[in-house]
Protein backbone atom coordinates (compact mmCIF):
# COMPACT_ATOMS: atom_id res chain seq x y z
CA UNK A 1 0.00 0.00 0.00
CA UNK A 2 0.96 3.39 -0.88
CA UNK A 3 0.67 7.04 0.02
CA UNK A 4 1.93 10.18 -1.79
CA UNK A 5 4.24 11.77 0.30
CA UNK A 6 4.30 8.96 3.50
CA UNK A 7 6.43 5.77 4.12
CA UNK A 8 5.41 2.58 5.75
CA UNK A 9 7.06 2.65 9.39
CA UNK A 10 4.95 -0.19 11.11
CA UNK A 11 2.47 -3.00 10.04
CA UNK A 12 -0.22 -5.40 11.42
CA UNK A 13 -3.08 -7.33 9.95
CA UNK A 14 -5.20 -4.90 12.19
CA UNK A 15 -3.74 -1.52 11.59
CA UNK A 16 -1.36 0.03 8.86
CA UNK A 17 0.54 3.00 9.93
CA UNK A 18 1.52 5.27 6.81
CA UNK A 19 3.86 7.92 8.17
CA UNK A 20 5.44 11.25 7.15
CA UNK A 21 8.47 13.17 8.04
CA UNK A 22 6.70 14.62 10.80
CA UNK A 23 5.89 11.37 11.91
CA UNK A 24 2.41 11.56 12.28
CA UNK A 25 0.02 8.89 11.14
CA UNK A 26 -2.02 9.69 7.74
CA UNK A 27 -3.97 6.72 7.18
CA UNK A 28 -4.75 3.58 9.12
CA UNK A 29 -7.64 0.55 7.85
CA UNK A 30 -9.36 -0.88 10.46
CA UNK A 31 -12.09 -4.41 10.13
CA UNK A 32 -15.08 -3.59 11.01
CA UNK A 33 -18.21 -6.02 11.72
CA UNK A 34 -15.87 -8.36 9.55
CA UNK A 35 -15.84 -5.49 6.86
CA UNK A 36 -12.61 -2.70 6.15
CA UNK A 37 -13.53 0.27 7.58
CA UNK A 38 -10.97 3.55 6.13
CA UNK A 39 -10.48 5.60 8.21
CA UNK A 40 -8.05 8.70 6.66
CA UNK A 41 -6.89 10.89 9.04
CA UNK A 42 -6.54 14.96 7.90
CA UNK A 43 -6.05 17.88 9.42
CA UNK A 44 -8.39 21.37 9.15
CA UNK A 45 -7.28 24.69 10.27
CA UNK A 46 -9.42 26.57 12.83
CA UNK A 47 -10.04 30.48 12.97
CA UNK A 48 -7.85 30.57 15.04
CA UNK A 49 -4.63 29.55 12.62
CA UNK A 50 -4.02 26.20 14.79
CA UNK A 51 -4.18 22.95 12.89
CA UNK A 52 -6.48 19.92 14.03
CA UNK A 53 -7.20 16.30 13.59
CA UNK A 54 -9.98 14.57 11.98
CA UNK A 55 -10.55 10.84 11.26
CA UNK A 56 -13.16 10.04 8.40
CA UNK A 57 -14.38 6.80 8.86
CA UNK A 58 -16.77 4.97 6.52
CA UNK A 59 -18.44 1.79 7.29
CA UNK A 60 -21.52 -0.25 6.15
CA UNK A 61 -24.92 0.98 6.86
CA UNK A 62 -26.21 -2.66 6.92
CA UNK A 63 -25.71 -5.37 10.06
CA UNK A 64 -23.68 -8.28 9.01
CA UNK A 65 -25.71 -11.43 9.10
CA UNK A 66 -23.88 -14.41 10.59
CA UNK A 67 -24.29 -17.15 13.00
CA UNK A 68 -24.97 -15.72 16.48
CA UNK A 69 -28.80 -15.34 15.79
CA UNK A 70 -28.27 -12.08 14.03
CA UNK A 71 -26.09 -10.14 16.18
CA UNK A 72 -24.22 -7.64 15.02
CA UNK A 73 -20.46 -8.69 15.32
CA UNK A 74 -17.52 -6.33 15.75
CA UNK A 75 -14.59 -8.49 15.28
CA UNK A 76 -12.25 -5.26 14.06
CA UNK A 77 -9.61 -7.86 12.63
CA UNK A 78 -9.04 -8.05 8.65
CA UNK A 79 -6.78 -11.01 8.57
CA UNK A 80 -9.15 -13.13 9.59
CA UNK A 81 -11.97 -12.32 7.53
CA UNK A 82 -12.70 -16.02 6.36
CA UNK A 83 -14.18 -16.74 9.98
CA UNK A 84 -17.53 -15.06 9.86
CA UNK A 85 -17.99 -13.66 6.18
CA UNK A 86 -21.57 -14.71 5.46
CA UNK A 87 -24.32 -12.98 4.43
CA UNK A 88 -25.02 -9.63 2.16
CA UNK A 89 -22.36 -7.66 -0.04
CA UNK A 90 -22.56 -4.15 1.08
CA UNK A 91 -23.15 -1.29 -1.85
CA UNK A 92 -23.59 1.51 0.39
CA UNK A 93 -21.96 3.17 3.33
CA UNK A 94 -22.43 5.72 6.17
CA UNK A 95 -19.39 8.41 7.44
CA UNK A 96 -18.95 9.80 10.52
CA UNK A 97 -16.09 12.93 11.21
CA UNK A 98 -14.20 11.58 14.26
CA UNK A 99 -12.79 15.32 16.03
CA UNK A 100 -9.91 13.80 17.84
CA UNK A 101 -10.26 16.96 20.36
CA UNK A 102 -13.16 15.11 21.94
CA UNK A 103 -11.86 11.71 21.10
CA UNK A 104 -14.29 10.51 18.35
CA UNK A 105 -17.64 10.64 19.66
CA UNK A 106 -20.48 10.24 17.09
CA UNK A 107 -23.06 12.43 17.55
CA UNK A 108 -25.49 10.13 15.96
CA UNK A 109 -25.25 8.28 19.44
CA UNK A 110 -26.02 11.12 21.83
CA UNK A 111 -29.69 10.89 21.90
CA UNK A 112 -29.02 6.64 22.92
CA UNK A 113 -28.87 5.17 26.00
CA UNK A 114 -25.55 2.99 25.71
CA UNK A 115 -24.65 -0.21 27.57
CA UNK A 116 -21.53 -2.21 27.39
CA UNK A 117 -21.70 -5.74 28.65
CA UNK A 118 -18.83 -7.38 29.43
CA UNK A 119 -18.43 -11.29 29.78
CA UNK A 120 -16.05 -12.73 31.86
CA UNK A 121 -15.34 -16.77 33.69
CA UNK A 122 -16.72 -16.20 37.01
CA UNK A 123 -15.40 -17.00 39.66
CA UNK A 124 -15.97 -18.48 43.52
CA UNK A 125 -15.56 -16.14 46.18
CA UNK A 126 -15.51 -18.15 49.09
CA UNK A 127 -14.21 -21.81 49.60
CA UNK A 128 -18.07 -22.80 49.95
CA UNK A 129 -18.57 -21.54 46.88
CA UNK A 130 -16.02 -23.98 44.90
CA UNK A 131 -18.20 -26.96 44.30
CA UNK A 132 -21.34 -25.43 43.35
CA UNK A 133 -19.03 -22.91 40.76
CA UNK A 134 -17.17 -26.53 39.48
CA UNK A 135 -20.77 -27.75 38.70
CA UNK A 136 -22.02 -24.90 36.58
CA UNK A 137 -18.90 -25.18 34.61
CA UNK A 138 -18.54 -28.86 33.73
CA UNK A 139 -22.41 -28.40 32.89
CA UNK A 140 -21.90 -26.24 30.43
CA UNK A 141 -22.05 -28.15 27.02
CA UNK A 142 -19.31 -25.26 25.52
CA UNK A 143 -16.76 -26.53 28.24
CA UNK A 144 -17.50 -30.62 28.09
CA UNK A 145 -19.18 -31.37 24.68
CA UNK A 146 -20.91 -34.57 24.47
CA UNK A 147 -21.85 -37.10 22.13
CA UNK A 148 -25.89 -36.29 21.32
CA UNK A 149 -26.29 -39.55 22.73
CA UNK A 150 -25.19 -38.56 25.75
CA UNK A 151 -26.29 -35.11 26.27
CA UNK A 152 -28.87 -36.23 28.62
CA UNK A 153 -25.88 -36.50 31.34
CA UNK A 154 -24.30 -33.34 30.91
CA UNK A 155 -25.63 -32.27 34.31
CA UNK A 156 -25.13 -36.10 35.99
CA UNK A 157 -21.39 -35.97 34.49
CA UNK A 158 -20.73 -31.89 35.95
CA UNK A 159 -22.26 -33.12 39.11
CA UNK A 160 -19.89 -36.23 39.48
CA UNK A 161 -17.22 -34.11 38.42
CA UNK A 162 -17.44 -31.19 40.83
CA UNK A 163 -18.01 -33.32 43.88
CA UNK A 164 -14.59 -34.86 42.91
CA UNK A 165 -12.57 -31.85 41.54
CA UNK A 166 -13.55 -29.79 44.60
CA UNK A 167 -11.39 -30.75 47.40
CA UNK A 168 -8.28 -30.08 45.51
CA UNK A 169 -9.71 -26.95 43.83
CA UNK A 170 -10.36 -26.14 47.61
CA UNK A 171 -6.57 -26.06 48.59
CA UNK A 172 -5.64 -24.06 45.28
CA UNK A 173 -8.39 -21.55 46.27
CA UNK A 174 -7.13 -21.46 49.54
CA UNK A 175 -3.79 -20.48 48.67
CA UNK A 176 -4.52 -17.31 47.34
CA UNK A 177 -6.64 -16.17 50.05
CA UNK A 178 -10.15 -18.53 49.82
CA UNK A 179 -11.58 -17.30 46.59
CA UNK A 180 -11.00 -15.74 42.92
CA UNK A 181 -10.80 -11.58 43.10
CA UNK A 182 -12.44 -12.28 39.61
CA UNK A 183 -15.26 -10.32 40.33
CA UNK A 184 -13.43 -7.35 41.94
CA UNK A 185 -10.98 -6.66 39.34
CA UNK A 186 -13.44 -6.97 36.66
CA UNK A 187 -16.18 -4.71 38.52
CA UNK A 188 -13.16 -2.25 38.99
CA UNK A 189 -12.22 -2.60 34.60
CA UNK A 190 -16.13 -1.64 34.28
CA UNK A 191 -15.39 1.08 36.75
CA UNK A 192 -12.64 2.38 34.98
CA UNK A 193 -14.39 1.58 31.30
CA UNK A 194 -17.22 3.86 32.16
CA UNK A 195 -14.34 6.75 33.09
CA UNK A 196 -12.29 6.22 30.05
CA UNK A 197 -15.77 6.57 27.97
CA UNK A 198 -16.90 9.88 29.33
CA UNK A 199 -13.61 11.38 29.17
CA UNK A 200 -14.31 10.17 25.10
CA UNK A 201 -17.67 12.37 25.46
CA UNK A 202 -19.46 8.44 25.56
CA UNK A 203 -21.63 8.23 28.54
CA UNK A 204 -22.39 4.59 28.94
CA UNK A 205 -23.74 2.56 31.52
CA UNK A 206 -21.27 -0.59 31.80
CA UNK A 207 -22.53 -3.84 33.06
CA UNK A 208 -20.71 -7.43 34.44
CA UNK A 209 -22.21 -10.66 33.54
CA UNK A 210 -20.26 -14.05 34.35
CA UNK A 211 -20.85 -16.86 32.94
CA UNK A 212 -20.64 -19.51 35.76
CA UNK A 213 -20.62 -17.40 38.82
CA UNK A 214 -22.27 -14.19 40.41
CA UNK A 215 -23.22 -11.82 39.24
CA UNK A 216 -24.43 -13.84 36.59
CA UNK A 217 -24.98 -12.87 33.07
CA UNK A 218 -28.03 -13.52 33.26
CA UNK A 219 -28.80 -10.78 36.16
CA UNK A 220 -26.89 -8.99 34.49
CA UNK A 221 -29.54 -8.66 31.26
CA UNK A 222 -31.97 -8.22 34.27
CA UNK A 223 -30.24 -4.90 35.09
CA UNK A 224 -29.76 -3.94 30.99
CA UNK A 225 -33.68 -4.24 30.89
CA UNK A 226 -34.76 -2.40 33.78
CA UNK A 227 -32.30 0.80 31.98
CA UNK A 228 -34.06 0.81 29.02
CA UNK A 229 -30.38 0.48 26.98
CA UNK A 230 -31.74 1.38 23.55
CA UNK A 231 -28.09 -0.13 22.06
CA UNK A 232 -25.72 -2.63 23.52
CA UNK A 233 -22.13 -3.40 22.71
CA UNK A 234 -21.14 -6.75 24.26
CA UNK A 235 -17.06 -7.41 25.13
CA UNK A 236 -16.47 -10.66 26.49
CA UNK A 237 -12.98 -9.96 28.25
CA UNK A 238 -11.17 -12.56 26.05
CA UNK A 239 -8.63 -10.94 23.95
CA UNK A 240 -8.90 -14.69 21.63
CA UNK A 241 -12.15 -15.94 20.62
CA UNK A 242 -12.95 -19.18 21.58
CA UNK A 243 -16.11 -21.52 21.71
CA UNK A 244 -15.69 -22.41 25.41
CA UNK A 245 -15.35 -18.57 26.73
CA UNK A 246 -17.01 -15.73 24.51
CA UNK A 247 -18.48 -17.64 22.25
CA UNK A 248 -20.52 -20.01 24.94
CA UNK A 249 -21.41 -16.81 26.58
CA UNK A 250 -22.90 -15.20 23.35
CA UNK A 251 -24.98 -18.56 23.25
CA UNK A 252 -26.36 -17.94 26.72
CA UNK A 253 -27.17 -14.05 25.61
CA UNK A 254 -28.92 -15.59 22.12
CA UNK A 255 -30.80 -17.83 23.68
CA UNK A 256 -31.68 -15.61 26.53
CA UNK A 257 -32.26 -12.52 23.57
CA UNK A 258 -34.77 -14.75 21.48
CA UNK A 259 -37.14 -15.50 24.18
CA UNK A 260 -37.62 -11.42 24.94
CA UNK A 261 -39.44 -9.27 22.35
CA UNK A 262 -37.52 -6.49 24.29
CA UNK A 263 -33.88 -7.73 23.27
CA UNK A 264 -34.88 -9.03 20.05
CA UNK A 265 -35.55 -5.72 18.67
CA UNK A 266 -32.67 -4.11 20.20
CA UNK A 267 -29.46 -2.82 18.69
CA UNK A 268 -26.63 -5.15 19.42
CA UNK A 269 -22.91 -5.16 19.13
CA UNK A 270 -20.10 -8.11 19.63
CA UNK A 271 -17.11 -7.38 20.01
CA UNK A 272 -15.35 -11.06 19.35
CA UNK A 273 -12.25 -10.77 20.00
CA UNK A 274 -9.61 -7.67 20.09
CA UNK A 275 -6.33 -8.99 20.44
CA UNK A 276 -4.96 -7.57 17.15
CA UNK A 277 -5.91 -4.33 18.49
CA UNK A 278 -2.66 -1.62 18.85
CA UNK A 279 -3.83 -0.67 22.14
CA UNK A 280 -3.73 -4.28 23.45
CA UNK A 281 -0.80 -4.99 21.57
CA UNK A 282 1.55 -2.12 22.90
CA UNK A 283 -0.13 -2.63 26.37
CA UNK A 284 1.08 -6.33 26.76
CA UNK A 285 4.49 -5.12 25.34
CA UNK A 286 4.80 -2.65 27.47
CA UNK A 287 4.44 -5.06 30.75
CA UNK A 288 6.75 -7.96 28.83
CA UNK A 289 9.42 -4.93 28.67
CA UNK A 290 9.06 -3.76 32.19
CA UNK A 291 9.65 -7.07 33.41
CA UNK A 292 12.53 -7.94 30.98
CA UNK A 293 14.05 -5.04 32.32
CA UNK A 294 14.18 -6.39 35.57
CA UNK A 295 16.40 -9.29 35.28
CA UNK A 296 19.89 -9.39 35.62
CA UNK A 297 20.77 -10.31 31.96
CA UNK A 298 17.64 -9.41 30.11
CA UNK A 299 19.27 -10.34 26.68
CA UNK A 300 18.97 -14.27 27.89
CA UNK A 301 15.28 -14.48 29.41
CA UNK A 302 13.13 -16.20 27.22
CA UNK A 303 9.36 -15.08 26.89
CA UNK A 304 7.16 -17.87 27.77
CA UNK A 305 3.88 -16.79 26.90
CA UNK A 306 1.15 -19.49 28.43
CA UNK A 307 -2.15 -19.46 27.44
CA UNK A 308 -5.65 -21.12 28.49
CA UNK A 309 -5.85 -24.29 26.53
CA UNK A 310 -8.68 -25.82 24.68
CA UNK A 311 -9.54 -29.51 23.65
CA UNK A 312 -8.13 -29.96 19.91
CA UNK A 313 -11.24 -31.38 18.83
CA UNK A 314 -12.32 -27.79 19.05
CA UNK A 315 -9.97 -26.56 16.74
CA UNK A 316 -10.20 -29.91 14.16
CA UNK A 317 -13.49 -30.55 14.49
CA UNK A 318 -15.65 -27.63 15.51
CA UNK A 319 -13.44 -24.86 13.61
CA UNK A 320 -12.81 -22.80 16.48
CA UNK A 321 -9.92 -19.86 15.99
CA UNK A 322 -8.49 -19.81 19.17
CA UNK A 323 -5.27 -21.56 18.29
CA UNK A 324 -4.71 -19.23 15.21
CA UNK A 325 -5.63 -15.97 17.05
CA UNK A 326 -3.39 -16.85 19.84
CA UNK A 327 -0.56 -17.75 17.70
CA UNK A 328 -0.95 -14.36 15.46
CA UNK A 329 -1.44 -12.28 18.84
CA UNK A 330 2.00 -13.62 20.04
CA UNK A 331 3.44 -12.34 16.82
CA UNK A 332 2.26 -9.24 16.79
CA UNK A 333 3.48 -8.53 20.31
CA UNK A 334 6.62 -10.13 19.39
CA UNK A 335 7.08 -7.85 16.41
CA UNK A 336 5.95 -4.57 18.99
CA UNK A 337 8.91 -5.69 21.16
CA UNK A 338 11.20 -6.00 17.96
CA UNK A 339 10.14 -2.45 16.96
CA UNK A 340 11.31 -1.05 19.87
CA UNK A 341 14.48 -3.16 19.90
CA UNK A 342 13.94 -6.32 22.61
CA UNK A 343 14.35 -9.50 20.23
CA UNK A 344 14.71 -12.42 22.97
CA UNK A 345 13.67 -16.05 22.14
CA UNK A 346 9.82 -16.79 23.24
CA UNK A 347 7.75 -19.95 22.90
CA UNK A 348 4.00 -20.64 23.36
CA UNK A 349 2.25 -23.24 25.57
CA UNK A 350 -1.12 -23.74 26.51
CA UNK A 351 -2.39 -24.78 30.39
CA UNK A 352 -5.24 -25.76 32.35
CA UNK A 353 -5.96 -28.68 30.82
CA UNK A 354 -8.94 -30.65 32.22
CA UNK A 355 -9.98 -34.77 31.70
CA UNK A 356 -8.35 -37.35 29.29
CA UNK A 357 -9.07 -36.12 25.81
CA UNK A 358 -6.34 -34.77 23.79
CA UNK A 359 -5.82 -30.23 24.30
CA UNK A 360 -3.84 -28.27 22.70
CA UNK A 361 -0.38 -28.35 22.67
CA UNK A 362 2.92 -28.47 23.39
CA UNK A 363 1.37 -28.43 27.35
CA UNK A 364 2.90 -25.66 29.72
CA UNK A 365 4.41 -27.87 32.28
CA UNK A 366 5.99 -30.17 29.87
CA UNK A 367 7.62 -27.34 27.77
CA UNK A 368 8.89 -25.73 31.00
CA UNK A 369 10.93 -29.15 31.98
CA UNK A 370 11.88 -29.49 28.41
CA UNK A 371 13.58 -25.76 28.67
CA UNK A 372 15.23 -26.41 31.97
CA UNK A 373 17.52 -29.36 30.12
CA UNK A 374 17.85 -27.37 27.31
CA UNK A 375 19.86 -25.06 29.70
CA UNK A 376 17.13 -21.84 29.67
CA UNK A 377 18.26 -20.23 33.11
CA UNK A 378 16.11 -16.92 32.83
CA UNK A 379 12.15 -17.59 32.05
CA UNK A 380 9.58 -14.76 32.04
CA UNK A 381 6.24 -16.30 32.44
CA UNK A 382 3.36 -14.11 29.89
CA UNK A 383 -0.52 -15.06 31.07
CA UNK A 384 -1.23 -14.18 27.03
CA UNK A 385 -4.82 -15.15 27.37
CA UNK A 386 -5.88 -13.70 30.89
CA UNK A 387 -6.55 -10.11 31.06
CA UNK A 388 -7.59 -10.19 35.44
CA UNK A 389 -5.49 -11.99 37.82
CA UNK A 390 -7.17 -15.47 39.10
CA UNK A 391 -6.48 -19.20 40.25
CA UNK A 392 -4.67 -20.13 36.94
CA UNK A 393 -2.74 -16.68 37.51
CA UNK A 394 -1.87 -16.86 41.04
CA UNK A 395 -1.59 -20.27 42.04
CA UNK A 396 -1.26 -22.11 38.81
CA UNK A 397 1.58 -20.05 37.31
CA UNK A 398 2.63 -18.20 40.51
CA UNK A 399 3.40 -21.37 42.70
CA UNK A 400 2.68 -24.62 40.51
CA UNK A 401 4.76 -23.62 37.38
CA UNK A 402 7.63 -21.69 39.51
CA UNK A 403 7.78 -24.45 41.60
CA UNK A 404 8.16 -26.79 38.52
CA UNK A 405 10.93 -24.49 36.79
CA UNK A 406 13.14 -23.96 39.58
CA UNK A 407 13.16 -27.53 39.83
CA UNK A 408 14.20 -28.04 36.42
CA UNK A 409 17.15 -25.89 36.91
CA UNK A 410 15.69 -22.69 35.63
CA UNK A 411 17.44 -20.17 38.21
CA UNK A 412 15.70 -17.06 37.01
CA UNK A 413 11.59 -16.53 37.05
CA UNK A 414 9.72 -13.60 36.31
CA UNK A 415 5.80 -13.39 35.47
CA UNK A 416 4.23 -10.29 33.66
CA UNK A 417 0.84 -9.31 35.44
CA UNK A 418 -2.28 -9.12 33.93
CA UNK A 419 -3.42 -6.11 32.23
CA UNK A 420 -6.28 -5.55 34.93
CA UNK A 421 -6.73 -1.67 35.04
CA UNK A 422 -3.65 -0.50 32.82
CA UNK A 423 -4.98 3.07 31.41
CA UNK A 424 -3.64 2.45 27.91
CA UNK A 425 -5.24 -1.03 28.13
CA UNK A 426 -8.96 0.67 29.10
CA UNK A 427 -8.07 3.52 26.85
CA UNK A 428 -8.23 1.25 23.94
CA UNK A 429 -11.21 -0.82 25.48
CA UNK A 430 -13.25 2.71 25.12
CA UNK A 431 -12.14 3.11 21.56
CA UNK A 432 -13.48 -0.43 20.71
CA UNK A 433 -16.49 0.14 21.90
CA UNK A 434 -17.24 3.42 20.25
CA UNK A 435 -16.06 1.73 17.10
CA UNK A 436 -18.69 -0.77 17.82
CA UNK A 437 -21.66 1.35 18.22
CA UNK A 438 -22.60 2.29 14.59
CA UNK A 439 -22.48 -1.73 13.28
CA UNK A 440 -25.13 -2.58 16.44
CA UNK A 441 -28.42 -4.06 14.93
CA UNK A 442 -31.26 -5.53 15.83
CA UNK A 443 -31.54 -9.47 16.42
CA UNK A 444 -33.08 -11.69 13.38
CA UNK A 445 -36.10 -13.97 14.20
CA UNK A 446 -35.00 -16.86 15.99
CA UNK A 447 -34.64 -20.27 14.05
CA UNK A 448 -36.09 -23.31 14.91
CA UNK A 449 -34.34 -25.67 16.67
CA UNK A 450 -34.90 -29.24 17.42
CA UNK A 451 -33.59 -31.28 20.21
CA UNK A 452 -33.95 -34.90 21.13
CA UNK A 453 -37.24 -34.39 22.87
CA UNK A 454 -38.57 -33.80 19.73
CA UNK A 455 -38.18 -37.81 18.54
CA UNK A 456 -39.73 -40.81 18.49
CA UNK A 457 -40.50 -41.62 22.24
CA UNK A 458 -39.49 -45.29 21.42
CA UNK A 459 -36.33 -44.23 19.89
CA UNK A 460 -35.26 -41.15 22.37
CA UNK A 461 -36.12 -44.32 25.54
CA UNK A 462 -33.69 -46.90 23.70
CA UNK A 463 -31.41 -44.43 23.56
CA UNK A 464 -31.51 -43.54 27.14
CA UNK A 465 -31.56 -47.01 28.25
CA UNK A 466 -27.90 -48.07 26.40
CA UNK A 467 -26.36 -44.53 26.63
CA UNK A 468 -26.86 -44.29 29.85
CA UNK A 469 -25.35 -48.34 30.69
CA UNK A 470 -21.78 -46.87 28.16
CA UNK A 471 -21.76 -43.65 30.08
CA UNK A 472 -21.45 -44.85 33.27
CA UNK A 473 -19.42 -47.22 33.06
CA UNK A 474 -16.92 -44.68 31.14
CA UNK A 475 -17.90 -41.96 34.40
CA UNK A 476 -16.49 -44.47 36.89
CA UNK A 477 -13.38 -45.75 35.53
CA UNK A 478 -10.25 -44.85 37.55
CA UNK A 479 -8.68 -42.97 34.73
CA UNK A 480 -11.02 -40.88 34.08
CA UNK A 481 -11.66 -39.64 37.03
CA UNK A 482 -8.02 -39.53 37.91
CA UNK A 483 -8.07 -37.34 35.34
CA UNK A 484 -10.43 -34.91 36.32
CA UNK A 485 -9.42 -34.56 39.70
CA UNK A 486 -6.09 -33.20 38.93
CA UNK A 487 -7.64 -30.80 36.67
CA UNK A 488 -6.31 -27.11 37.79
CA UNK A 489 -9.97 -25.32 38.21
Amino acid sequence: MEAVGCRVLHTNPYRIYLRNASEMPCCRMRGFGGHVVSTLRSSEVNSNGSNRSLDLVAYPSNALGNGYGGFATSKLNISHKRQLLVGKAYSSAEAYVFDEEVSGVMSSVAHEKVGVLLLNLGGPETLQDVQPFLYNLFADPDIIRLPRLFRFLQRPLAKLISVVRAPKSKEGYAAIGGGSPLRKITDEQADALKVALEEKNLHANVYVGMRYWYPFTEEAVDQIKKDKITKLVILPLYPQFSISTSGSSIRVLQNIFREDSYFAGLPVSIIESWYQRDGYIRSMADLIEKEILNFSNPEEVMVFFSAHGVPLSYVKDAGDPYRDQMEECITLIMDELKFRGISNSHTLAYQSRVGPVQWLKPYTDEVIVELGQKGVKSLLAVPVSFVSEHIETLEEIDMEYKHLALESGIENWGRVPALGCTSSFISDLADAVIEAIPSASAMSPAKTCHTESDMDPVQYAIKMFFGSILAFVLLLSPKLLSAFRSSPF
